[in-house]
């Protein structure tokens, strides 16, 4: 086993000692970015990245990160929200002012009904009847703005939780793929960086990143509308064959991220093994009726006893899978399988399994 590094030297100043040799400046929003870029977790980001040269200004860097990174870029929830809210409450606010103004004339009409009838000696008749006479005519108004008070806060509160569920809605789209309803390459992340919550002893478990062989073609050739039903299908191959307690992610196109909580390699490479059996039975129909070759779905698997920290766990799966499509797809590799301190066991023995 490698010795752990310290992950705040290992990843925030690799980032940032890159960030500053580009003069990119020190923002959230363009460390994600630079983060991403240097990970490799996604292609098209990392070629769109490098396109932008040597001098990357801002407006360069927020362009990219509004294609790749729009959480970034987008109000927030509550700022997108934050008008209809404030005119919500405004609205019951001013409601609340006005049921105030029509309580205080409303008492004022029963105290003067009341010292009519209290008045000593004898009642003055046209006095006493014009005093009910307001006082009926209050009561039926007060009667009737309390209904429209009532109705007034159901809809205010029924407004203000639909706001709360669409806040909730689009705050998940975050972390789940609309396609697939598995996480996102966000949530993958996330859940990577909790393995190294205790930098010094993470969590036992290993990352295993894979793509569909020649996906891009496959979708070409099939159309957008199969390639997704194919993407599904996928999907529920990998969701009935990865443990519940696992995490399965989609990242884009057809790339897939798993991360299994074991330690045990031969369990790891067990499961993988089985989705890629299953997605070699799956049957594909092109719009012209032909049936497509079984597919092959190459991937890279790192463990965490190999990793010191999350950056290098994802980084290290992603080049694992670089030497599995380096060699034809279809194939496997085990980051560090070779390297000749770790125990024979280690190693992967099944056809199409290479050590990175």
């Amino acid at each position: 086993m490698q010795p752990l590094k310290n992950p705040a030297s290992s990843i925030a100043l690799r980032v940032a000692t890159a960030m500053h040799q580009m003069g990119i400046d020190g923002l959230p929003r363009n460390y994600e970015l630079v983060y991403e870029a240097y990970s490799g977790t996604n292609p098209d980001l990392v070629r769109d990245f490098i396109a932008l040269g040597k001098l990357k200004t801002q407006e360069a860097l927020d362009v990219l990160g509004q294609k790749y990174l729009p959480h970034h870029h987008e109000e927030s929830v509550l700022a997108q929200q934050n008008g209809k809210v404030r005119s919500e409450m405004s609205n019951f606010i001013s409601m609340l002012n006005e049921e105030k103004v029509s309580l205080s004339d409303y008492g004022r009409v029963i105290g003067h009904a009341s010292r009519a009838m209290q008045k000593e000696g004898d009642i003055d008749p046209a006095e006493l009847g014009n005093s009910i006479s307001a006082l009926r005519a209050a009561t039926e108004k007060r009667a009737s703005e309390n209904s429209n008070v009532v109705r007034a806060v159901v809809n205010k509160t029924a407004s203000l939780a639909e706001l709360q569920r669409e806040a909730e809605e689009q705050d998940a789209t975050r972390f789940t793929d609309a396609l697939t309803g598995l996480g996102t390459r966000r949530a993958f992340n996330v859940a990577i960086s909790k393995v190294y919550a205790n930098p010094s002893m993470p969590v036992l478990c290993g990352a295993a990143i894979g793509e569909i062989d020649d996906y891009q073609k496959l979708a070409e050739q099939l159309g957008a509308p199969v390639a997704e039903r194919f993407l599904k299908q996928t999907a529920k191959v990998i969701e009935a064959v990865v443990g519940r307690e696992d995490v399965a992610c989609r990242f884009d196109g057809g790339r897939f991220g798993l991360l299994f909580y074991t330690g045990d390699q031969d369990e790891i490479s067990r499961i993988i093994e089985l989705v890629r059996q299953k997605l070699k039975a799956t049957v594909i129909n092109t719009p012209n009726g032909k049936a497509i070759s079984p597919l092959g779905m190459s991937f890279g698997i790192c463990l965490s006893s190999q990793a010191p920290n999350a950056f290098d766990l994802t980084n290290f799966s992603e080049k694992a899978l670089a030497t599995s499509k380096a060699a034809g797809g279809n194939t496997v590799t085990v980051y560090g399988a070779s390297d000749g301190n770790l125990p024979k066991s280690w190693m992967i023995y099944q056809k199409d399994v290479r050590p990175a």
